[in-house]
């Protein structure tokens, strides 16, 4: 388990206490939501690059890579 320390207006920790956002728990439900959020945006990304009558292997091999790298960043995340 690591500790973060980050530096934020007071206002905005005195709404995000206020709302409970500040929980360990809600905090990493938080980021695990926005990291897939990112991830399916990179995938849109590349799904809105594709032509739409035919897949070159340049952009299968794009696709595969995006793939693979999102799902080792995921297994790094889950390991630590």
């Amino acid at each position: 388990m690591t500790t973060v320390h980050i530096d934020l207006p007071d206002q905005l920790v005195q709404q995000a206490r206020s709302a409970g956002l500040l929980d360990p728990q809600k905090m990493e439900a938080l980021l695990r939501s926005q990291l897939r959020r990112e991830a399916f945006d990179s995938l849109r990304a590349v799904h809105d690059r594709l032509p739409t009558e035919e897949i070159t292997p340049e952009t299968e091999q794009e696709i595969v890579d995006t793939v693979r790298s999102i799902r080792n960043q995921r297994h790094q995340r889950n390991a630590s």
